[in-house]
């Protein structure tokens, strides 16, 4: 098969003086079509693979609890791809309103993204995917945040680029100003043309490429095009519930996630990037399923210590179920959402702290900080450990 026929052309630009060639992709999907034939055995396993994570969210005591939770290990590793130092201790912390020592730029950003996973997926129910969403999921990103000066919910009306001081020394080029909507047009087609017969799987892989290409914001793009994946799984059905995210898997191959990248624009090679991709769906689903089945024993697990001690207080049960969806929290917290008493709180809290299963971390005698160790430590696999 020719790939460089999918190749589109490069454009003469200068900038400030200094001539630079960008880069305008091609239409998808990709002429010649991609050849499947290779990718269908992975396809199998991928989908097999997100089936039983579906399932997996069927059967856990709370879904919503490990979706919470998945967001924000998923906001972390997105956000560290782009340099951030926020681990998700970080953010848990910043969302109690304690966050000492933390890198406050680095966790506003990572929260940011929270914010515009939930906008997003909330918007879904009843607004099609569209430029016009992906806009405002840009302006839940960026706002307040570093970055919050480059345009946030706006198309750029200037040149970007990726590595080098100036385009002309640059990795890569997306289009010029001139023909950002033209390309941007020509890709909001693709996300809703029925006509095209490519599995979803396929398709998401597709445009998150494509997006990356056109790299339509002045900041914010990769944050955005990993959003895109999950959107479009949700979108199309593949999900019910938004559990699979591909950053770790991004992280732990960046290089070869930005090669892959760049060889599509380069040689055409749309099947490489397509296999690396769902190898990375079905890594990830298989690790989100292993994940959950974690936490359901780990919950179970100190569930049984609590009573193996003898009759359990209501109390302490009650705070037991508050640290699985709040794993850092303290007493003016737990009194909030409980409505126990503070000596009843601080009781429970020492029992926890017994059984192994809290941990206070501040070390002061007044405003103490209470985490769920294990449970961060088996979500957070992949991220920056906590210090304790």
């Amino acid at each position: 098969m020719n790939h460089e026929q999918r190749i589109d052309k490069f454009v003469k630009c200068s900038l400030a003086g200094e001539h630079y060639n960008a880069y305008v992709p091609k239409d998808l999907p990709p002429t010649p079509p991609l050849n499947m034939d290779g990718l269908y055995p992975l396809l199998d396993k991928a989908t097999t693979a997100l089936g039983r994570l579906d399932g997996m969210s069927m059967v856990l005591p709370d879904h919503s609890l490990f979706l919470y939770m998945y967001v924000r290990k998923e906001a972390v590793l997105s956000s560290q791809i782009e340099g951030t130092q926020s681990s998700l201790s970080d953010l848990l912390l910043y969302e109690q309103q304690e966050a000492p020592g933390a890198p406050m730029d680095d966790v506003q950003e990572v929260s940011n993204y929270v914010a515009a996973m939930n906008y997003g997926l909330d918007r879904l129910k009843s607004f099609p995917l569209s430029l016009r969403l992906i806009r405002e999921i840009h302006e839940q990103l960026m706002s307040g945040a570093r970055g919050g000066n480059k345009m946030p919910g706006e198309f750029r009306s200037t040149q970007n680029w990726i590595g080098g001081l100036s385009p002309s020394e640059a990795k890569f080029v997306p289009p010029p100003p001139n023909q950002l909507m033209e390309t941007l047009d020509s890709f909001e087609k693709f996300l809703h043309d029925e006509n095209v017969a490519l599995p979803a799987l396929v398709k998401a892989a597709m445009i998150h490429v494509q997006f990356e290409t056109i790299h339509p914001f002045l900041d914010g793009n990769g944050r955005v095009g990993r959003l895109l994946i999950t959107f479009i799984l949700c979108m199309e059905g593949i999900l019910k519930e938004p559990l699979l995210y591909l950053s770790l898997y991004f992280k732990a191959n960046r290089q070869a996630y930005y090669d892959h990248l760049q060889a599509v624009r380069e040689t055409g090679d749309w099947e490489a990037w397509v296999r690396f991709f769902l190898i990375g769906v079905i890594d990830t689903a298989n690790q989100a399923c292993e994940t959950a089945q974690s936490i359901i024993a780990l919950f179970n697990e100190d569930r049984k210590k609590i009573e193996k001690d003898g009759k359990p207080t209501a109390a302490i049960l009650t705070i037991h179920n508050y640290f699985q969806s709040q794993p850092i929290s303290n007493t003016s917290k737990i009194k909030q959402a409980s409505g126990l008493s503070l000596p009843t709180i601080l009781r429970s809290l020492t029992a926890l702290e017994k059984y192994g299963i809290l941990k206070e971390i501040t070390g002061k005698e007044r405003h103490k900080i209470y985490v769920y160790k294990d449970y961060i430590d088996i979500l957070g696999k992949g991220t920056e450990p906590f210090k304790y």
